[in-house]
């Protein structure tokens, strides 16, 4: 009787157990199948970025002309190449990047590893065609892959704003496939990568929050400011928006005493100083001097940067911040019409509280971007899609989408998703047909991009990325998408990304289907 009364007295005890280990294996399961959704977005996102090669133009050609420097004549002169471009410095008789450096410090690992695997498969590092690859190879490594890595960020991101996998996929593939991310994040611009930094940096701040013991606080606090720094590295303007994340990622532990806030203040310090001792040792090797290279142009190029303010800025023009968010020539809105729901995901954030912080600090960053874009006297940033000076702040900004999508109603969910397609519709016209459009037309997305896209021109940009007497007076070694190299012509020439995204969905379905608890 003893014994019975044991066993029965033991029931609900081992019932409880076996609930919890139920309970814990549903858990593990369902972070498994969270890691299957994010790599597959990755996959997805970074094959969709790399199936467009944009060629050549000034902005990319100034920081080419930097990386071949560097890894083919070990100098920061771009004297053998500067002819392909007039973005560049004159100082002292030599010519040099007029850009930050970290899109290209990033970038020279890849090439150092893509040249003799280029050499390997025979085609000649130093050749036209060789260049060209490397061009292409530099691209993907240097600023596709960390955008797609951004991506997945979203995606978590998401999920730890509340969302369900299906929201947080929602704002991860609607930043990447269906705003000017997409265009930047397929030329060797800084801007895709200058967004992938601050996300980077704005989820290692909130990995603090959570961080459980002494070694973690550091190493997140480091990764903080290693991603904002490298922000500033790669583009000047992002420090305004490194120094709010620095203090964003202080904040989240401050409450936790001072121990923390000092453990914080050592790695953000740290990281942040690591990146200022590589951007300063070049601007001190390659000027003499501490000053960005901004300072450096000839006297006859980019006249307005002495003439008008602080190198071309001045004060938030109205009129041009409307045109940066709804014009037909750069409007944001108008290129992507998912990212204005976007603001609304981030209100309904910060009405939340619990994140609250991430809200004000994504919308503060991203008002920043934007007002100093309209304060610049080259708004239009010449030939571009969307609101290029503004560019690096989109990925922030769609912060809000997984929030919104998450939180709306049905109704509005399919809206959201019909204003996603048509953004990523809009998107894909651009990129196929060119990136960069002119900034003398009022309407280049209508008047350009529109008609050259259900004509089948695509790939229309001829420009190079070599030098003027590599590229000569051929067109073959402009932009192309990976249809048109193994032989498909005008829309066809999608056909293989097309089917890349339905095999992608459906390998999406069936990770959604599976029960998260079998």
């Amino acid at each position: 009787m003893a014994a019975d009364d044991e066993s029965i007295e033991s029931l609900p005890a081992r019932s409880d157990n076996s609930r919890c280990n139920s309970l814990t294996i549903s858990r593990e399961k369902s972070r498994n199948n969270y890691w299957k959704t994010a790599l597959l977005l990755g996959c997805v996102v970074f094959c969709s970025f790399v199936y467009f090669y944009e060629g050549g133009g000034w902005n990319q050609n100034s920081r080419f002309d930097l990386l071949r420097a560097i890894i083919e004549r070990h100098t920061l002169r771009i004297d053998a190449y500067h002819e392909n471009t007039q973005d560049k410095a004159h100082f002292r008789g030599h010519y040099y990047s007029d850009k930050a450096p970290g899109l290209v410090f990033l970038a020279v690992p890849v090439a150092l590893v893509a040249r003799p695997m280029l050499q390997a498969v025979g085609i000649p590092a130093r050749s036209p065609r060789g260049e060209m690859a490397l061009s292409y190879f530099a691209g993907a490594g240097a600023v596709a892959l960390p955008s797609a890595l951004a991506a997945i960020c979203i995606f978590f991101l998401g999920l730890r704003f509340g969302g369900d996998s299906s929201s947080a996929a929602f704002g991860a593939l609607a930043m990447s496939l269906g705003t000017p991310i997409w265009a930047y994040a397929t030329l060797f611009w800084a801007h895709a990568l200058v967004g992938a930094c601050l996300v980077f940096a704005l989820a290692a701040a909130l990995k603090l929050r959570e961080s459980g013991n002494a070694k973690a606080d550091f190493c997140w606090a480091l990764g903080v400011g290693l991603a904002a720094g490298w922000a500033t590295v790669t583009e000047y303007p992002a420090a305004p928006a490194s120094v709010l994340l620095a203090l964003f990622a202080l904040s989240q532990t401050w409450q936790r005493g001072a121990r923390a806030r000092w453990r914080t203040i050592a790695g953000v310090g740290l990281g942040a100083s690591l990146c200022a001792i590589a951007l300063f040792t070049y601007l001190y090797i390659a000027f003499g001097s501490l000053r960005p290279s901004y300072f450096y142009y000839d006297p006859n190029s980019f006249t307005f940067m002495h003439q008008r303010g602080y190198l071309g800025l001045t004060y938030p023009h109205p009129d041009r911040l409307l045109k940066l968010l709804f014009g037909c020539s750069r409007g944001l809105f108008f290129a992507s019409p998912v990212a204005l729901a976007a603001p609304f995901g981030l209100w309904k954030l910060c009405k939340g509280k619990t994140y609250a912080g991430v809200a004000w600090i994504a919308a503060g960053i991203t008002a920043y971007y934007f007002l100093f874009n309209a304060s610049f006297y080259w708004w239009k940033a010449g030939l571009s899609f969307g609101p290029r000076y503004a560019g690096a702040s989109i990925p922030l900004l769609c912060c809000g989408l997984p929030v919104i999508r998450q939180k709306t109603t049905p109704r509005w969910r399919q809206v959201l998703v019909v204003l996603a397609g048509c953004s990523v519709f809009l998107t894909l016209i651009v990129v196929s047909t060119t990136s960069q459009l002119s900034m003398q037309d009022n309407c280049p997305m209508i008047h350009t991009a529109w008609p050259a896209f259900w004509s089948g021109q695509m790939a229309l940009n001829r420009d190079s990325m070599l030098t003027v007497a590599e590229a000569g007076s051929s067109t073959k070694y402009g932009a192309f998408n990976l249809g048109q190299l193994v032989g498909l012509h005008g829309l066809a020439s999608l056909i293989p990304l097309f089917l890349l995204w339905t095999i992608a969905a459906i390998v999406w379905h069936r990770i959604e289907r599976r029960p998260r608890g079998a």
